[in-house]
């Protein structure tokens, strides 16, 4: 697998579980350099079951939301499914008032995720 700047990824079984490193995802540049490496899982790297792992996310802009519904139809294209976890209150209540959990499929911890694949 490729390296990244924004991302820690490992494998669990065949599902790519993605850790963000950066706290906060809200710089324009960070979050389009997120975009693309996100992106390339899917589209070189053909993971068809992806991880979102949002414990080290203190803060999540708008603009970081826009590039998790690109990724959701990017992974539908390719037959794949992802799946969110560990996701503050205070960052799913803003999934929850832009109707995004219920676009996404949202689980209290990664256990609970890899169990729901």
């Amino acid at each position: 697998m490729t390296a990244y700047r924004r991302l820690d990824v490992t494998e669990v079984g065949d599902v790519t579980v993605v850790r963000f490193r950066d706290r906060k995802i809200v710089e324009d540049l960070n979050i389009q350099q997120l975009g693309q490496e996100l992106f390339q899982l899917v589209e070189l790297d053909n993971c068809r079951r992806l991880l979102l792992n949002f414990s080290s996310v203190e803060f999540l802009s708008s603009a970081a939301l826009g590039k998790l519904i690109t990724l959701d139809k990017k992974m539908k294209a390719h037959g794949g499914t992802f799946k969110l976890s560990n996701i503050r209150p205070e960052i799913y209540e803003v999934f929850a008032i832009t109707k995004l959990n219920r676009l996404f499929d949202i689980k209290d911890d990664e256990a609970d995720a890899l169990a729901a694949f």
